[in-house]
C-alpha cells in the first residue's frame, strides 16, 4: 500500500469503500479521514471523526448491507458516488456522496439519501 499521504484520491475511495463494505469503520477513519474532517448531511454539518462515526452509526440502523455504487466520478482531489442499498423492508434508492481529498485523507464528505419503506421480501 502506497504511503497514506501519497494515495491518490482514487486509492482513498476505494479503502474507504472496501473497509465500510468489511464493517470495519474504525479503521477506515483512521486510515481515510482527516481528524477535522467536515461532514454536511440534511441532518446538520459535523466536524472530525466522532461525526463519522455517528453519521455511520445512523446509516447502519437504516440500511447495514447489500450496497452497490453505481456511479463513482474523480476529478483532482474531488469525488463523487451515487449508491443503493436494500435489504427487506427498507432501502435507498438515491445516495449520493460527495468527497474531498486532501494528502491521503477525506477532509469534507456530503451525503444525502432518502430511506424508503418497502415491502419485506
Amino acid at each position: 500500500m502506497p504511503e497514506l499521504s501519497k494515495r491518490s484520491t482514487a486509492e482513498v475511495l476505494d479503502d474507504h469503500l472496501r473497509l465500510r463494505a468489511a464493517g470495519n469503520v474504525e479503521d477506515d477513519i483512521e486510515r481515510n479521514y482527516a481528524p477535522d474532517v467536515v461532514v454536511m448531511t440534511a441532518r446538520g454539518m459535523k466536524k472530525g471523526h466522532g461525526a463519522v462515526r455517528a453519521f455511520a452509526e445512523i446509516l447502519k440502523e437504516h440500511v447495514p448491507h447489500s450496497y452497490e455504487f453505481p456511479i463513482k466520478l474523480i476529478e483532482g482531489p474531488f469525488a463523487f458516488i451515487e449508491w443503493r442499498a436494500r435489504e427487506p423492508g427498507r432501502s435507498v434508492e438515491d445516495g449520493a456522496d460527495s468527497f474531498v481529498i486532501q494528502d491521503g485523507k477525506i477532509v469534507f464528505q456530503s451525503i444525502h439519501y432518502s430511506l424508503q419503506e418497502t415491502m419485506p421480501e
